[in-house]
């Protein structure tokens, strides 16, 4: 009974049957989205490009921070493509990004810790560049 049980979920996984709640981690590869990255509780940020290529992600507006690019992770939830990744750099510590793609539009929030400080939550608003 337990053969028969793995061959039907196998078969409902590969006919489809059973959708995938994950998609490739390159699946934004070549994307960029043009926007704003600001500090919680502020409604102006500092100009950002949010770029993903060859499974990679890199917020310029970092690069001055000294934070470069890093692996990314994305999933699918409700249509909606949830992105996450993790930005380090040697003086200012990290930044975990949680970002939904939801069509053209890109938005979420980035926690920077830095050493023993309370890390400071930004927020993060941008559209597809085409």
């Amino acid at each position: 009974m337990k053969g028969i049980l793995r061959i039907a979920i196998a078969a409902a996984v590969v006919f489809g049957l059973v959708p995938s709640r994950l998609a490739s981690a390159g699946s934004l590869d070549g994307k960029s989205f043009a926007g704003e990255t600001g500090e919680k509780g502020k409604t102006k940020g500092d100009k950002d490009t949010l770029v993903f290529t060859e499974g990679r992600f890199r917020s310029s507006a970092c690069d001055r921070y000294g934070f470069g690019d890093a692996p990314y992770a994305v999933r699918q939830d409700g249509g909606k493509t949830v992105v996450t990744a993790e930005t380090t750099s040697k003086k200012e510590g990290t930044m975990t990004w949680t970002l939904t793609v939801d069509g053209d539009a890109l938005t979420g929030v980035t926690m920077w810790k830095k050493g023993t400080k309370a890390p400071k939550e930004y927020w993060v608003k941008a559209t597809l560049k085409k």
